[in-house]
């Protein structure tokens, strides 16, 4: 067997990755029923059948119920403070740009105390997918109310209803410069969350992916007439977006044509209030990504990752006075 024959053999070998690869040795925590948990399916099965190396994939999260998920998948993670996951993932992609860097966010985390950093995120548009796990409500925490929180509900700050109308994630994201992807899922249709995901993952440029799941803790009906009547699920088909299959074309039949091309029909989709609307809303792969404007320009060698840390290093050192930096060879 050729030298090159038998390292194809070896790629091929070390590659074949299953399911349980990405399965981490701790039992996820969160509640029976909680949408968490499809979510962290999904995500796992993209990962097999993308046969990503669990060495080269980063999972970075903020503070939440959502933001565990690092702890339940076999790869890099970040569990980082609230609000500052993108600004972390950020940091990673631009440094190691051949990592698969996936963002896992509550709607607390990214739209409240995060917002800024959200903005900016999709500004620079950088090679990432983000997941906003959306069940409108502060549940780590203990029911309180998040900007997505409908108007009138009742929580432990929001004692007589909540006042201010909810904030829609799908339209500031299309409102703001430079947005190249913007689509979205529910927990409780798997077959087509993980398509979408897998169009995310795809989409060179900075996913955002809002994922509607139930809370089954603190907000135990939220969704239920649109789990219960599918006719109140608006699905968007394209050849370039979604492509149902039979299955899920007979039951969900309310469905929508629509070219994610569009931006002027994806913020009238996005404002839709009597429907939820599923699939892809905004894919344009032409907007520039920042990690790659930024490429070449100082090439991450393990010298110059030397050199760098010996200059933070120095900001802070205390020298001798008869004594001098030590510059690094």
């Amino acid at each position: 067997m050729s030298e090159n024959l038998s390292a194809c053999m070896m790629r091929m070998v070390e590659t074949d990755y299953v399911l349980s690869d990405y399965q981490s040795d701790i039992a996820p925590r969160w509640c029976v029923g909680c949408g968490d948990t499809a979510i962290l399916t999904a995500m796992q099965k993209l990962c097999r059948d993308e046969q990503l190396a669990p060495e080269k994939t980063v999972c970075v999260s903020g503070i939440g119920c959502s933001s565990r998920l690092p702890h339940y998948m076999n790869a890099y993670g970040f569990h980082g403070i609230h609000g500052r996951a993108l600004p972390v993932a950020e940091g990673v992609k631009i440094r190691r740009p051949d990592l698969d860097v996936f963002v896992t966010t509550g709607d607390g985390d990214c739209t409240s105390i995060g917002a800024a950093h959200w903005i900016h995120a999709i500004r620079y548009n950088m090679n990432m997918t983000v997941l906003l796990h959306d069940n409108q409500i502060y549940g780590l925490t203990k029911k309180q109310a998040s900007p997505t929180s409908p108007i009138g509900q009742k929580s432990n700050t929001t004692p007589f209803g909540s006042v201010l109308l909810p904030l829609n994630p799908l339209t500031v994201t299309l409102g703001v410069a430079n947005v190249s992807f913007v689509a979205q899922a529910v927990d409780w249709i798997p077959d087509l969350l993980y398509d979408i995901l897998k169009k995310a993952f795809h989409h060179r440029g900075l996913s955002f992916v809002r994922i509607l799941q139930r809370c089954p803790e603190f907000m135990q009906h939220r969704f239920d007439d649109y789990v219960r009547d599918p006719s109140k699920m608006r699905i968007l088909t394209h050849g370039n977006g979604l492509r149902l299959s039979p299955e899920v074309s007979r039951v969900y039949k309310n469905q929508e044509t629509h070219d994610p091309l569009d931006m002027g029909r994806a913020l009238a989709i996005a404002a839709i209030a009597d429907e939820i609307p599923v699939g892809i809303l905004y894919n344009d792969p032409s907007v520039p990504c920042y990690d790659d404007l930024r490429a070449g320009e100082r090439p991450s060698t393990p010298a110059l990752v030397e050199t760098v840390l010996r200059e933070e290093f120095d900001k802070v050192t205390i020298w001798p006075d008869d004594a001098e930096p030590v510059a690094a060879e």
